[in-house]
């Protein structure tokens, strides 16, 4: 072969070989790309699947607590008749001579209140000498303190507060020292 005709097929070599390393680049940068799109597809797939999980334990917690307090709105319409009850019996205490009234009154009382706590309605215990957090009663008024110790303490309890479960759904009214 002539110097020209190798010169030829060196040339069209290196064009082939360019065109080979062309399209074997190719190859891998597709081979790269599907990877990269498979990456960023599991990704989004985990992402889907934890917030579904996160859904579930969500949408779990909201249905244990409406069960919880279902019964809320029939619990805060029954506070009142509970109200009512002792402070029948308040009066019944100083009425000597009502005593078989006060033993039907007591155990309705005791029977409707033994009910109530079955459903999951319980008394918050305040005794005056507590000291007053706003975040757990409600100051109905301010009255200056018999003694100095009772400043920014519960003097008196006007209306018992009651929690269905762990939620609060009627605070205590009281008096507070100043």
């Amino acid at each position: 072969m002539s110097k020209k005709n190798r010169k030829k097929e060196t040339v069209e070599e290196q064009i082939d070989n360019a065109q080979n390393e062309t399209v074997a680049l190719e190859e891998q940068s597709v081979e790269e790309k599907l990877q990269e799109e498979l990456k960023g597809e599991k990704d989004k797939f985990l992402r889907l699947f934890a917030e579904f999980e996160n859904y579930k334990r969500r949408t779990a917690k909201e249905r244990i607590e409406l069960f919880k307090t279902a019964s809320e709105d029939v619990m805060l319409s029954m506070l009142p008749v509970l109200d009512d009850f002792e402070r029948a019996l308040s009066h019944i205490d100083e009425d000597k001579e009502a005593e078989e009234l006060r033993k039907g009154v007591v155990l309705i009382y005791q029977k409707l209140l033994k009910t109530l706590e079955q459903k999951g309605l319980s008394a918050i215990k305040i005794s005056q000498g507590d000291v007053f957090n706003a975040d757990e009663h409600e100051a109905v008024t301010q009255i200056p303190a018999p003694s100095k110790d009772l400043k920014g303490k519960i003097i008196d309890v006007i209306e018992k507060g009651y929690k269905l479960g762990d939620k609060v759904i009627r605070f205590p009214k009281v008096v507070i020292g100043q």
